[in-house]
């Protein structure tokens, strides 16, 4: 292999699987980071894989994911989870046996199982799952951009199988991206994500819902104020993108939003019950909480 420079430099060549929001992001940001070798790409239209083309996103894009993967050092998966078995079967079958794979999936358990079912073991040692903390409610080939995981958190989930230099290896192409990796256990990434980020899509998607249904829904939506815009971005986001990522991390959403309803419950009958110093004691620890989370997210940024 030819040397590279400090990013990536024993790796020559990258194929990035699925270059929407994530995926172009990554391709967008190793351009800008430097890296130098050949970036290939593969994307479901025909279309998208000549645009990406002219967005200078990759080298050379392709409808089907062989030709992206055949010659490739390192395969990025950035697909939805309901591609999950599908792209995962072709990338067995037409990876190189030494090349390192890794994901971006939001739910763990799901991927893991999938690669232990479509992978030799020799491969499994060079599969890294990992999960970028970071996105917009946009998608499509335009959404990505190279900023995008600056100061953010990616979370790696290996086990004792999987290789150190593999796992080096995504180390170093996140790094260059400008984000923070560290690793977590596949059950409790997918605990910690099913209570941080998807409940709180199924929560905004089920508040619009709800709203939308009432007979006053025009006058509800024009005099909603920032608030309302705040709560309810993440219901922009594509839907079936994320009934799949609930779909493939149910048990853990479910007992994250058993423990939601339970609170809300309290709350209510609070209400009703005319308790406003139960309800302050809530929305006090509440605001402690979310102005401690907002300050040590800026001290991250910095």
């Amino acid at each position: 292999m030819t040397n590279r420079g400090a990013v990536l430099p024993d790796i020559d060549r990258i194929a990035i699987v699925g270059l929407g929001l994530i995926g172009g992001s990554i391709a967008r940001g190793l351009r800008v980071a430097g890296y130098a070798g050949h970036l290939s790409g593969a994307v479901v239209q025909q279309a998208d894989a000549a645009r990406a083309v002219e967005l200078d996103l990759v080298d050379a894009c392709h409808s089907r994911i062989a030709p992206a993967v055949a010659d490739a050092d390192l395969i990025v998966m950035a697909t939805p989870p309901g591609a999950l078995d599908p792209v995962l079967r072709e990338i067995a079958a037409a990876r190189p046996p030494e090349a390192i794979v890794t994901d971006t999936g939001s739910s763990k358990a799901s991927v893991v199982r999938a690669a232990q079912r479509l992978f030799a073991p020799a491969a499994r040692a060079r599969f890294v799952p990992g999960h970028p903390i970071a996105g917009t409610e946009n998608s499509g080939i335009e959404a990505g951009f190279a900023t995008l995981f600056n100061a953010r958190r990616v979370i790696l989930t290996p086990d004792k199988q999987t290789g150190a230099a593999a796992i080096a290896t995504v180390e170093a192409m996140w790094a260059a991206l400008g984000a923070r990796v560290s690793h977590m256990t596949v059950a409790h990434h997918d605990e910690v994500l099913a209570a941080t980020s998807h409940v709180p899509h199924v929560l905004a998607y089920t508040l619009v819902d709800t709203l939308a249904a009432m007979a006053e829904r025009t006058e509800i939506f024009a005099y909603a104020a920032g608030g309302f815009a705040d709560f309810t971005r993440i219901a922009s986001s594509d839907p079936a993108l994320w009934r799949d990522i609930v779909s493939a991390n149910r048990e853990p959403v479910l007992h994250t939003l058993d423990a939601y309803i339970e609170r809300l419950q309290r709350v209510r009958a609070d209400i009703a019950a005319g308790d406003d110093g139960r309800v302050h004691e809530v929305f006090q620890r509440a605001k402690t909480a979310r102005d401690g989370f907002a300050s040590q997210r800026e001290r991250d940024e910095r």
